[in-house]
């Protein structure tokens, strides 16, 4: 029998699960800045039917880049729980300010995707934590060739912060899965249960195939 490709597979996975936050089943996709989780959310998100997906970067803001837990959970966690649509402020970082509402229905699934999406006051809500795996600082690099020279001094802010955060509040020890992007050209990925770390599990338990379309 052909093996699927691993984020089909995966979401099958999440789909499957019990819900978590209320009706909804809550997952997290988290890793460093740059790695690529907004990426993995667009490609779950098509595979789950459209599921909805919630950007961090819109909850937060200059002046508190991780102080966005508890906006997150009175505009967006609380109403879901409720089995209501939620209604959130979003950030402009242009502007510097919270300029627009964005509304987040309790759809079966719903994505939170950003940096500290596994958070410990988060980890209680989610079905599931995705967590992608790219080393920090080759994340940060990618990062800054995507946003450009414009944004040297937000990255110059950033990297100390995100630092200080993982120390704080690590997420990558609390992931279900890892998820690593493979080879070049067409999107891959490997997808294997973090359990697969320490002895137990065969490793063929790993899902691993090219996945482009």
């Amino acid at each position: 029998m052909p093996v699927p490709p691993p984020l089909d597979a995966l979401a099958d996975r999440l789909a499957a699960l019990p819900p978590s936050c209320g009706p909804v089943r809550l997952i997290g996709v988290d890793g460093h800045a740059g790695s690529g989780k907004t990426t993995l959310a667009r490609e779950l998100s098509e595979r789950l039917g459209g599921a909805p997906v919630l950007h961090l970067d819109d909850l937060a803001c200059h002046e508190g880049l991780f102080d966005w837990t508890e906006r997150l959970t009175r505009q967006v966690l609380e109403p879901l729980e409720r089995g209501v649509r939620a209604r959130y402020v979003v950030y402009d970082w242009v502007a510097r300010a919270f300029t627009a509402e964005a509304g987040l229905p309790p759809a079966p699934v719903v994505l939170v995707e950003g940096v500290g999406a596994g958070r410990t006051a988060l980890r209680p809500r989610l079905a599931c934590l995705l967590w992608l795996e790219m080393a920090a600082e080759d994340a940060w690099r990618r990062g800054r060739r995507r946003d450009g020279p414009a944004q040297r001094d937000f990255w110059a802010r950033w990297v100390p912060a995100e630092r200080a955060h993982f120390a704080a509040d690590p997420s990558r020890p609390f992931a279900d899965f890892l998820v690593r992007e493979t080879g070049s050209g067409r999107l891959g990925y490997e997808v294997r249960e973090r359990r697969d770390e320490t002895p137990g599990p065969p490793l063929n338990m790993t899902l691993r195939i090219s996945d482009g379309r």
